[in-house]
């Protein structure tokens, strides 16, 4: 058991406030930054994949993970609303090299994703725009200067700090609440003119028990995750210990409804039509199906797509702001050298670790455009980035259970209860990442190629850390001093 204590509560605005951050963010920013933060798209279809099963599997997920997810981030960020998030809780909780390497997963995680999302844009782009613009994704001469404009645009925002960038995640927020608003109304214009849908948001119905099914809900049950992120900023939020709590009490009954209503949307259309589900865009494919191949589906589906592009920006500007703030809090506990945490001396921003990650997405991006084999190993590590962020909320979850003893005194005992249910629903969705949920790929080698990949990159980290932090020797001859 970690004998690691917290530093006391009431010291944590003044550690935040000695970085000298500049506070930007206030409650309204938090609420559009979860929703940005916890939405994706591509959920619903996913979601829609289950069929009719669909409303019982969202709301176990959200009582076994979405749940105790919400109570501990709300009850640990009141404990210590500090710059670092879940990296600065672990660190208390298990100490430093249990800290390291939560940070070190929630880094990797986030490189891959905005490499990713980054990614997304010129496949969107060219489905926005219709068979005429099919070969831009497929351009290295297109694709790669629009990506490294897109990535230089991200690090100077960041540089430029969350005076500007709050503003893009507040557009990219409401931009994605209006696509999902438009793909909640479709059942009802469908209503309106007397299709024959079978909308039931509210049918409660078992999975199936195939291997398929049991990969999909593992998916679900990990897709509401997020919540603790805006945490990494919390030096950097007005009143953190109050708002990012109150942001989670805000966005949670919107970010239920999204994902609830708009995956039976998805649902009904797709059963309307008879069609195949379309788990990269199923929000612009069932505002086609809802309203027709003519000129006002088109309209709507490029709207959406548009929307869903503002949002692609917003959420990797936003991941990647807390992908830089994580080093720099790491270089002011010493784990990682102090380089990393100098600011810049008018906007306070970490000007050193917003370049060492624009270089690593940069490559990130140059790997997954450089060749067949290149563009296998990004996808491989983007699939393993989901479990380096379950390793992450496995450590999260632990803390109220074998973390550092007076922390788990200031924490009620329902609250490690609820703790426990996330483990292991944690632990559950750990394991189902491995399989693939589309039945074109072998399982066993899939799962053998996200562990290998998994054991290495926290290997790296590990390895990384002892190289940087060999204790000291004491010396024999040490004269005591009185």
């Amino acid at each position: 058991m970690s004998q690691t204590l917290p530093e006391p509560t009431s010291n944590a605005a003044a550690i935040s406030d000695d970085h000298q951050l500049s506070r930007q963010l206030s409650l309204r920013d938090l609420v559009l930054s979860q929703v940005l933060t916890v939405v994706g798209s591509s959920w619903v279809g996913l979601a829609a994949g289950l069929g009719h099963a669909q409303t019982l599997v969202w709301i176990f997920s959200f009582a076994v993970l979405y749940a105790p997810m919400a109570v501990i981030v709300y009850y640990l960020n009141r404990e210590m609303p500090l710059e670092g998030g879940l990296y600065v809780w672990a660190r208390r909780a298990f100490g430093d090299t249990a800290g390291f390497l939560i940070a070190w997963n929630i880094w990797a995680y986030g490189l891959f994703v905005i490499a990713f999302l980054l990614f997304q844009l010129p496949s969107e782009f060219s489905f926005m725009i219709g068979p005429s613009a099919a070969w831009i994704p497929d351009s290295h001469y297109v694709v790669l200067p629009t990506l490294a404009i897109l990535l230089a645009a991200l690090a100077l925002t960041a540089v430029r700090g969350l005076a500007l960038g709050k503003w893009i995640h507040n557009i990219s927020g409401t931009a994605m609440m209006t696509a999902f608003a438009l793909l909640i109304a479709a059942p009802f214009w469908a209503y309106f003119h007397h299709l024959p849908i079978h909308y039931t948001p509210f049918e409660l119905h078992l999975p199936s028990h195939d291997p398929t099914s049991l990969a999909l809900i593992g998916q679900i049950i990990f897709a509401a995750s997020g919540l603790e992120y805006i945490a990494i900023m919390a030096g950097e939020s007005k009143s953190p210990s109050r708002n990012i709590g109150l942001s989670i009490i805000i966005a949670s009954p919107i970010i239920i409804i999204m994902f609830i209503l708009g995956t039976a949307s998805v649902l009904a259309f797709h059963e309307l039509t008879h069609s195949t589900i379309n788990y990269i865009a199923p929000i612009p494919q069932t505002l086609r199906l809802a309203f027709g191949d003519n000129a006002l589906g088109t309209f709507f589906a490029r709207l959406v797509i548009f929307l869903l592009q503002i949002r692609i920006l917003g959420a990797a500007s936003f991941i990647f702001t807390g992908v830089t703030r994580l080093p720099m809090t790491a270089g002011w506990d010493h784990l990682i050298p102090e380089w990393f945490s100098r600011l810049h001396p008018r906007y306070r921003t970490p000007t050193n670790s917003v370049l060492f990650s624009s270089i690593f997405i940069a490559s990130l991006i140059v790997l997954g455009s450089a060749g067949a084999h290149a563009a296998q190993a990004f996808n491989l590590l983007n699939n393993a980035s989901n479990e380096f962020y379950s390793l992450a909320y496995l450590a999260m979850f632990a803390i109220p259970l074998v973390g550092a003893k007076l922390l788990r005194n200031r924490i009620p005992l329902w609250v490690a209860a609820l703790s426990a249910v996330g483990f292991l629903a944690t632990l559950f969705t750990f394991f189902l990442n491995a399989y693939p949920f589309d039945t074109g790929t072998p399982p066993l080698p899939f799962a053998v190629k996200i562990v290998v990949v998994t054991l290495i990159v926290n290997a790296v980290g590990y390895a990384f850390y002892r190289l940087r932090n060999k204790p000291k020797p004491q010396s024999k001859n040490m004269t005591p001093s009185f």
